[in-house]
């Protein structure tokens, strides 16, 4: 199928392989090469579509970003074409992160302009939190570290993303990792007030409170990934996590599994609802993410099965460790439990220099032998048992 991108085409819906729409008669191929399939996103500066580039012989799917302004006013309609520009030069740098979709063209096909980005085979965490359920603490700490990164990558390059939320996550099927996504014309509108554009940026359940009165900042962005986190741990909307009467987060009287203090720390910070009390960078979450992980971790990794712990026999002078084995014959053990037996209770007579050994009269059982002799002969019945 053919879609066509005349926004006023009343049957956009054409047969594979048509060049020209059947019902307005706009030419379907972009720059002869890309054929748009179907809408697939829509906001208040255009449109989102999936589609192919038939210049390509694999043919491989790509996302085509129509800029089409529902503004009024020709001063408005153009500031928003020069911001739309200069996202074409932002993305074409931000697209060089391998958790960012790269840009493969920017043009204009009169009387639109258009973005052509890199094609994510993967399910967004919205759909993701529908098909298996809540997030658990490791998911989160897993989000949180795939993302915080890209965002220090982003705010270097002086952007701001204004939108996080679940449906701008996609989890890459072929890697599992997290990729940032729509970073449209609505993003970077900083220098031009948001009323001018009759919409606000972001989505209100995700968004800063400085960034719905037009002043978003870096620590914007922090505060939108922490809301989302929220939501991905108790499927509510975050507008039922804030109590509004007493003017606090409530999000753990929702949690469907624990999560720790150290995260719970990390997560109140990242959602003040005041700025200066906020993170005010990614690499400031990211140090206590590290910070708290370490700490966390556990001095020793846990090992598959429990050792079997030797037996020790204590005497004034040592410690002897008596390690039982899998004897091959029952013979050895013998032999080697009397020679054992030989070493603590016959110790061997000093020797004085040129002499021949002194003789001595063995002495009377001790009650250290006593005790020796017991655990040998517990020993020995254990083996004989086998």
């Amino acid at each position: 199928m053919s879609y066509c991108l005349n926004p006023n085409c009343s049957q956009p819906q054409n047969p594979q392989g048509t060049k020209f729409c059947l019902s307005c008669g706009s030419k379907l191929l972009l720059k002869e090469r890309y054929r748009t399939i179907q809408p697939i996103g829509q906001g208040g500066f255009g449109r989102t579509f999936l589609a192919i580039d038939e210049d390509k012989p694999s043919k491989p799917s790509c996302v085509i970003k129509q800029f089409f302004p529902q503004a009024q006013g020709t001063k408005t309609v153009k500031k928003a074409s020069e911001l739309f520009n200069q996202e074409a030069v932002r993305l074409d740098e931000l697209g060089k992160h391998p958790q960012i979709p790269e840009l493969l063209a920017h043009f204009t096909q009169e009387p639109w302009q258009y973005l052509v980005q890199e094609f994510i085979d993967g399910q967004n965490l919205a759909q993701e939190l529908a098909q298996t359920g809540a997030f658990n603490e490791a998911q989160i700490w897993q989000l949180l570290n795939d993302l915080l990164t890209v965002l220090q990558f982003v705010h270097e390059r002086q952007v701001i993303h204004r939108d996080i939320k679940p449906e701008n996550i996609i989890r890459r099927r072929t890697d599992g990792k997290l990729i940032l996504v729509d970073f449209g014309a609505a993003k970077y509108v900083a220098g031009l007030p948001m009323q001018q554009f009759g919409t606000s940026i972001g989505s209100p359940e995700y968004v800063a409170p400085e960034q719905l009165k037009g002043q978003a900042v870096f620590a914007s962005d922090i505060y939108s990934l922490g809301v989302t986190s929220l939501h991905l741990l108790t499927q509510m909307s975050p507008f039922d996590l804030y109590d509004i009467n007493k003017d606090t987060w409530v999000w753990r009287q929702y949690l469907t599994s624990k999560v720790s203090d150290a995260l719970g720390k990390i997560l109140d910070k990242m959602i003040e609802t005041v700025p200066s009390r906020r993170y005010q960078s990614a690499s400031e979450v990211f140090k206590d993410l590290n910070f708290q992980q370490h700490q966390a971790a556990p001095l020793i990794s846990p090992t598959p099965a429990t050792p079997v712990l030797p037996k020790v026999a204590s005497s004034n002078a040592a410690t002897v460790i008596v390690t039982p084995v899998t004897p091959s014959k029952s013979s050895k053990i013998h032999e080697e439990l009397a020679e054992l037996s030989s070493e603590f209770l016959n110790p061997a007579p000093p020797k004085s220099e040129n002499q021949e050994p002194i003789s001595q009269k063995p002495p009377a059982p001790s009650k250290l032998s006593t005790q020796v002799d017991l655990e040998l002969e517990e020993i020995k019945s254990l083996y004989k048992k086998q």
